[in-house]
C-alpha cells in the first residue's frame, strides 16, 4: 500500500476515533509530538496497532538499524566511514558473518577494512569470507576496488587457512586477480608449503583459472611436484575442474596445455566425483546448455576432431549410442562436421576384417 492511502486511512482512523471516543487527552496528545511519543490510552494503543498493520511488511528504516546492518544495507548506501561500532560488528543481528557479508559483494568492499580494523576476524566465520566470494555466481571484478579494499581482501586470504580452497585458487589466478597482483597469494601459499604434493584435497593446477595455465604461476606448481594427471581426480570445490572448465569457456591454449600432458583426454575424462562415469569431450560439446554459441561449439568441435577425437566412440553411459548418434538425437547444428571424416566406426572395422580374414581362408 502506497504511503499517501495509508496516511488517507490512518487519518480518517484517527479522527473516527477521537470523534467517537471523545478522548480529548488523547487527541492534545496527537497534536504533539511528545505525547505520540508517549500517551498510552487504548485509543492511542488502538491507532499504533492499526499503522503496524498498514505498514506490515516494510522495510525497516535505515536510521532504525544498527551500525553494522545499516553498512551493509544496499539502500543505505553508501557506507559513512568511522560509523561502525564495535558492539554492532560483535552482535550485528545478521544470521551471517559480517565478514562474509561484505567479502562476498563487492559493493560493501569499502566496509571491509573497518571492520578488520575494528575487530573483525575471518576465523569466526562459518562460511569463510574469501571461498564465499570465490563462489559468487557473478564474475568478479577487482579492478573496481579501491586499495584499501584490495589489501582487506589480500588479508582475508593470508590470515584465514581456509582461503587456501580449490575455488579461491580459480578466484585469485583469474585475469582480474592476476591484473590486481592477488595471485601472488599464491605463490606465497607455495612457497610456506601450504600447496604441498599430496597435503591437499584438490589439485592446485586444475584450480588454477584456465588462463593461468600460461603463466610462471603454473610452472611453478608443476616444478613443486604437481601434475596434470593428479589434477583430473576427485577434488572438494564447487566449480568446476580445470580441464572442463577450458573445455566450456573455449580456451584453446589451456586445452593445449592439458593434451600435450594427458593426450588421451582428446577422448575421454576421468570421473571427479565418485558414482558418475568417465565423460567423452565432443558430447560434452554438444550438449546445448553446456556451450551456449553455436559458433563455439562448432569450432571447439573442429578443434578436438583436429586433435583426433573420434566422434564414433561409444557413450560410457550408454554403449549402443555414439558421440553422432547423440547429436542426431540432440538434431545438433555440430552433426555435419561430426560425419565430415567419415570414420568407420570400430565395430564396422571389426566386421570388415572377420570378413576379409574368411575370405583368405577359403
Amino acid at each position: 500500500m502506497n504511503f499517501l492511502p495509508r496516511l488517507v486511512l490512518l487519518g480518517a482512523t484517527i479522527s473516527g476515533l477521537l470523534s467517537t471516543g471523545g478522548c480529548t487527552t488523547t487527541a492534545s496528545a496527537i497534536m504533539s509530538v511528545t505525547g505520540v511519543a508517549t500517551d498510552t490510552s487504548p485509543t492511542w494503543e488502538i491507532i499504533k496497532h492499526i499503522h503496524a498493520k498498514l505498514t506490515e511488511g516494510d522495510p525497516q528504516s535505515c536510521a532504525s538499524l544498527n551500525s553494522a546492518q545499516r553498512a551493509l544495507t544496499a539502500r543505505c548506501l553508501p557506507f559513512q566511514p568511522g560509523s561502525l561500532q564495535v558492539a554492532d560488528i560483535r552482535a550485528s543481528g545478521f544470521q551471517e558473518c559480517v565478514l562474509t557479508l561484505a567479502a562476498r559483494d563487492p559493493q560493501f568492499w569499502p566496509v571491509l577494512p573497518e571492520l578488520l580494523d575494528k575487530g573483525a576476524q575471518p576465523e569466526t566465520c562459518y562460511m569463510p569470507p574469501m571461498v564465499a566470494l570465490a563462489r559468487s555466481p557473478n564474475p568478479v571484478d577487482f579492478s573496481k576496488a579501491t586499495p584499501q579494499a584490495l589489501r582487506s581482501l589480500r588479508f582475508l586470504a593470508e590470515a584465514d587457512s581456509r582461503a587456501v580452497n580449490h575455488d579461491v585458487v580459480r578466484l585469485l589466478s583469474s585475469p582480474s586477480a592476476r591484473a590486481a597482483g592477488l595471485d601472488e597469494v599464491i605463490s606465497q601459499w607455495a612457497d610456506q608449503g601450504g600447496l604441498a604434493v599430496g597435503q591437499l584435497a584438490f589439485s592446485p593446477l586444475s584450480a588454477l583459472h584456465p588462463s593461468a595455465l600460461q603463466t610462471p604461476l603454473a610452472s611453478k606448481l608443476e616444478a613443486a611436484g604437481h601434475t596434470a594427471k593428479a589434477g583430473l581426480g576427485p577434488f572438494q570445490g564447487k566449480l568446476t575442474a580445470g580441464f572442463e572448465e577450458a573445455l566450456r569457456t573455449s580456451d584453446y591454449a589451456a586445452l593445449e596445455w592439458w593434451f600435450k600432458r594427458e593426450p588421451k583426454l582428446v577422448d575421454k575424462v576421468p570421473s571427479t566425483q565418485g558414482q558418475q562415469l568417465p565423460w567423452i569431450p565432443l558430447a560434452r560439446v554438444v550438449v546445448p546448455s553446456f556451450m551456449n554459441d553455436e559458433r563455439a561449439q562448432a569450432q571447439m568441435v573442429t578443434f578436438l576432431m583436429s586433435h583426433g577425437a573420434n566422434p564414433w566412440q561409444a557413450l560410457p553411459y550408454q554403449p549402443n549410442q555414439t558421440v553422432i548418434g547423440f547429436a542426431k538425437t540432440l538434431k545438433s547444428p555440430t552433426l555435419a562436421l561430426l560425419e565430415a571424416p567419415k570414420v568407420a566406426p570400430a565395430s564396422t572395422t571389426v566386421v570388415a576384417n572377420s570378413a576379409l580374414a574368411g575370405g583368405q581362408a577359403e
